[in-house]
């Protein structure tokens, strides 16, 4: 499926066939084209169709001219993936293990810890070089938003976008249910209140979607239960980031809103959390007004919702509104926090088997440039990890403005998706009614110690 870079290696027989039949050295005819290509998870006209397209019709064609320009005859390729995260994370892997991949992949920050340890990556600079310490575009990225693809304080990548993730709501399901827009909820209680009234006003509309269950992997964690344990001031690990947390009380807390939603009251589908392609089901439900309230990252309303995407709202931006995401109550947030959030990182990195470092790096450095990122801004409005970058927006830049200062990122360790599995696992077992909060709670502090170690736990955020 992966197509493999092919460079034309001009040999001093191929030189001097060249002089015998009276044929330049300089651009010989004799050589064949440089090809590169790219692996990301995006399909024109389906997931993530705006990457796909921003890479094709901008970055492709106008890296080609750059380099045929400098006397250099470069081609270069898009593999479409249409699977789901986790699929495009097992085919990488399978891919790297092998020697093969694309020359640049797209990928999840909290992937490259697994990999590296696995000795399937590289730094940046261990494969293209000192210029990478040099590049000029890291002047534009503050350190935290490097960090989204470092390991170790090694580069390597670069994200394309950072995100936020807050509550989406409908405006004309709200005002069918009395309840005044904007809407801004304070506490837990506030959205259980929320969707409680939404619920007596229609009972063919399900309140609330929040992400559960392993079906939707790293959704779950990330917009689930995150969401709601920084808001329970029960992250994954201490201040310092060098203690995993296990029995705080958070946790409990954090699974009995999941029983409240899913399993007490039923203000939330269940079935959608336990079912694979629950997740997709989730965005059509939105869209058609059958889904009041999901929780999702800024993505969704710049790619998925956009009007003509396959889950596209015509009148989105009537009909659609949004929300910070509480603390549990005031001030009980991660840091005394009332708002939270978290932020991840999709982006590229150079696949270390490149049989050109060269030619690899000078498409990563293009595509990740402002004149390119300009053009995606224009596709796909996002928050860019580059600070000369405008968002276009309003939306979008409303959320960067609320959220950046509150939002945090995944512990960066190789630790981590086994302990986000155990999370996952956690909210499955209590939304499908198989363990109660306080029994779930307990599975993950016991799987949390198992998978880092007791010399590595501590209950204090």
């Amino acid at each position: 499926m992966t197509k493999y870079l092919k460079f034309a290696v001009k040999t001093s027989a191929a030189i001097g066939l060249a002089a015998a039949i009276g044929l330049s050295t300089f651009g010989s005819a004799l050589a064949d084209p440089v090809e590169l290509s790219i692996t990301c998870r995006c399909v024109s006209g389906g997931v993530s169709s705006s990457m796909a397209n921003w890479l094709k019709n901008s970055v492709f064609p106008a890296f080609e001219t750059q380099e045929k320009t400098a006397g250099r005859d470069v081609v270069v390729t898009l593999v479409e993936f249409g699977g789901s995260d986790e699929a495009l994370k097992q085919q990488h892997a399978l891919d790297l293990k092998v020697g093969g991949g694309s020359d640049i992949l797209f990928f999840d920050g909290f992937w490259i810890p697994d990999f590296v340890e696995a000795g399937l990556l590289k730094p940046l600079k261990a494969i293209a070089g000192d210029r990478v310490d040099s590049w000029d575009a890291w002047t534009q990225v503050p350190e935290g938003l490097q960090a989204l693809m470092s390991y170790k304080g090694q580069r390597y990548g670069l994200a394309t976008t950072t995100d936020t993730r807050v509550i989406y709501y409908r405006k004309d399901v709200f005002a069918k249910a009395g309840i005044p827009v904007p809407w801004q909820p304070t506490s837990w209680q506030d959205i259980l209140d929320t969707a409680r009234k939404l619920k007596a006003a229609d009972a063919q509309t399900t309140p609330l979607q929040i992400d559960a269950g392993t079906a939707m992997g790293e959704a779950t964690t990330m917009q689930g239960w995150t969401m709601l344990a920084l808001g329970a001031n029960a992250p994954f690990v201490n201040a310092d980031g060098n203690k995993w947390l296990a029995d705080n009380p958070g946790v409990v807390g954090v699974l009995d809103f999941y029983k409240k939603v899913y399993v007490d009251e039923k203000l939330g589908d269940a079935r959608l959390q336990l079912s694979p392609g629950g997740r997709e089901k989730s965005f059509g439900k939105f869209r058609d007004g059958k889904i009041a309230m999901l929780v999702e990252g800024n993505w969704f309303y710049s790619s998925v919702i956009v009007p003509g995407a396959e889950f596209g709202i015509a009148n989105r931006d009537e009909v659609v509104g949004w929300a910070k995401m509480p603390a549990e109550a005031p001030g009980k947030g991660i840091k005394g926090q009332d708002f939270v959030s978290v932020s991840g990182g999709n982006g590229y990195l150079i696949n270390p088997n490149t049989k050109s470092a060269d030619a690899a790096w000078k498409l990563f450095a293009f595509m990740n440039s402002k004149p390119m990122i300009d053009a995606y801004e224009k596709l796909e409005p996002s928050i860019s990890v580059r600070r000369d970058i405008a968002i276009p927006d309003p939306v979008i830049a409303a959320q960067m403005k609320a959220l950046l200062d509150v939002t945090t990122v995944r512990p960066l360790s190789p630790a981590y998706s086994k302990v986000s599995s155990a999370a996952q696992l956690a909210t499955e077992q209590v939304v499908s009614g198989g363990a109660s909060p306080a029994e779930a709670g307990r599975r993950f502090s016991e799987s949390v110690v198992k998978i880092v170690g007791p010399e590595r736990i501590t209950s204090t955020p």
